[in-house]
């Protein structure tokens, strides 16, 4: 690093959605030194920050880690595909954008497990500290934070609306607010966008906190191995256009990477169960049984429906209607290209005796069965009028785990997410599809369905969907809890102050440490987590 600073009283690994909190969060007095290291570049792109630019960014290398799991038995033996952030923001730079906290029960789980100061209650300021809602404060939402949550339902597709009626025939209630008193229901998402553009955790935390002087960014650092003098961590070594360096830190080392790159990290350093640390010759720290296992995701399904009125289809498919919606959104930030893919949704009880709903719903007024494979087009859509309907499982029971398969940190880790490798999983799975269908038979869209095309009508007995469920099953991108918060060193990686069990001066901060996996999208959770932990930090300084 010749004369630059190589020492700063926090390390932030990571620059992702809790990273980027973190940041701004911990250099905000002016006291501290920060300095953040992210494997990535820089957000400052035309795909990442155009929220239709989802679709390119899904697949391109540039910025994204593009990981692909193992061949998991409980999906037919295929790999799953797993985009990740390799940029400023981490995955709320990629994402699509949809703002879900997750179910209270959630929160009270966490708590109920052990860890003081997390429940629903506990962790609701951080939610609203975080936001700034376009509706206003209803006492749940936040309308103070620095990250912008807007109501587009002016832009919204009008099927968004035989969707809400088609849920109400079946009994849903209407949901303004999914984040509020209630979550079950059917209603529109809301989603992290502002005038148009996307608000990813970098625009909305770490862009404002960079003019501080405390406040250090280093790009394209590949952090290779956490140092330790004894039980107690010192620093970090990172590897940066092909030069490795070392940085100190003088209060504390705070890992960020995300579900997959923390455990990896912690085990490439030493910290991990010492079987595989003896397995790859790496010295023990401390053995940690619990890094890399309880991997949870949710997985989701899409039944489509060709139709006889226009959707989303018809204004894109054409080059004249991709010029209109170019023109929409360059003079006015509107329109489809100001969207994320996914408009209407719900969360439902497929089952009355449930405390709180097991399926969450989502309406996208388009489809893309003709994609080449390794694209996901979303200016390209089918060429006749379509809708999707899917869902996904809020409350998986399938548990995963992520290893190194060497001592190389720019080797991907092993994934092996174990989908459906619950019964009760499977269950759940069948009972939300058999709902889309009863979705699809009511008033308000029978009238205007002509077939449904996938996986259609020859798809009828529980055997045939549930080989479909598994054949066709995908990763909604929701990868956590591989550093799980807990009080069992043997069961846990960090405690309730988000300290790794025996370690002292190292935390990890992001979607790895949650015990159970929200209900629903996991940014918004990941974004409190980052909240919370600076909170954290800044009691113990």
């Amino acid at each position: 690093m010749g004369k630059e600073k190589q020492s700063f009283d926090y390390i932030i690994v990571g620059a992702g959605s809790a990273g980027c909190v973190l940041a701004s969060r911990l250099s905000e007095s002016g006291k501290y030194s920060v300095l953040l290291l992210e494997a990535g570049g820089s957000d400052k792109r035309f795909w990442v920050q155009v929220p239709i630019g989802y679709g390119k960014t899904y697949y391109q290398k540039a910025v994204n880690w593009m990981y692909l799991t193992e061949a998991d038995e409980g999906t037919a033996n295929r790999q799953s595909y797993w985009p990740r952030g390799k940029v400023l923001g981490g995955s709320s730079s990629i994402n699509a954008m949809v703002y879900i906290r997750g179910h209270k029960k959630d929160y009270d789980d966490w708590a109920a497990l052990g860890n003081p100061g997390w429940s629903y209650q506990d962790v609701l300021p951080y939610f609203k500290k975080s936001e700034f809602n376009q509706l206003g404060d209803d006492g749940y939402r936040g309308t103070d934070g620095p990250m912008h949550v807007s109501d587009v339902s002016e832009d919204l597709h009008p099927l968004c609306q035989n969707f809400i009626r088609s849920g109400q025939e079946l009994g849903l209630a209407y949901n303004e607010n999914f984040n509020g008193a209630e979550q079950e229901g059917i209603g529109l998402y809301q989603t992290t966008t502002r005038n148009g553009f996307r608000e990813s955790a970098a625009k909305a935390f770490l862009h404002p906190a960079l003019k501080r002087k405390n406040l250090k960014l280093t790009t394209h650092a590949h952090v290779s191995k956490v140092l330790f003098d004894g039980k107690k961590v010192i620093g970090v070594q990172y590897v940066r256009k092909g030069k490795t360096s070392t940085v100190t830190a003088k209060k504390e080392v705070i890992l960020s990477g995300g579900s997959i790159n923390s455990p990896q990290l912690l085990q490439l350093s030493g910290v991990g169960p010492k079987a595989l640390l003896d397995e790859h010759n790496i010295p023990v720290v401390i053995n940690s049984p619990a890094v890399g296992q309880n991997l949870q995701d949710h997985i989701g399904m899409d039944y489509l429906y060709s139709c006889t009125v226009p959707s989303l289809n018809d204004e894109l498919h054409s080059w004249w209607g991709k010029l209109v919606a170019g023109l929409k959104y360059v003079l006015f930030r509107r329109g489809p290209l100001s969207l994320s893919i996914n408009q209407g949704g719900g969360f439902i009880k497929t089952r009355p005796d449930l405390e709180q709903p097991n399926i969450q719903l989502y309406f996208s007024p388009v489809s893309y069965t003709r994609a080449p494979a390794g694209t996901r087009p979303m200016l390209n859509p089918d060429p006749f009028s379509a809708f999707q309907l899917g869902l996904t499982n809020c409350r998986p029971t399938s548990r995963g785990e992520i290893k190194i398969k060497s001592t190389d940190p720019f080797e991907p880790p092993m994934i092996k997410p174990n989908y459906l490798s619950t019964d009760e999983d499977v269950a759940e799975m069948l009972e939300g599809v058999k709902y889309l269908r009863k979705l699809a038979e009511t008033k308000a869209f029978k009238d205007i369905i002509i077939e449904e095309f996938r996986p259609g009508k020859e798809c009828q007995t529980d055997e045939e969907l549930i080989a479909d469920i598994r054949g066709y099953a995908w990763t909604c991108f929701h990868p956590s809890g591989t550093c799980r918060m807990g009080p069992d060193p043997e069961k846990f990686v960090v405690d309730h102050k988000l300290r790794v069990h025996g370690i002292d001066a190292l935390r990890v901060i992001d979607a790895s440490i949650f015990p159970n996996v929200p209900s629903g999208n996991t940014n918004a959770a990941a974004i409190m987590v980052g909240e919370k932990g600076a909170d954290l930090v800044l009691s113990d300084a």
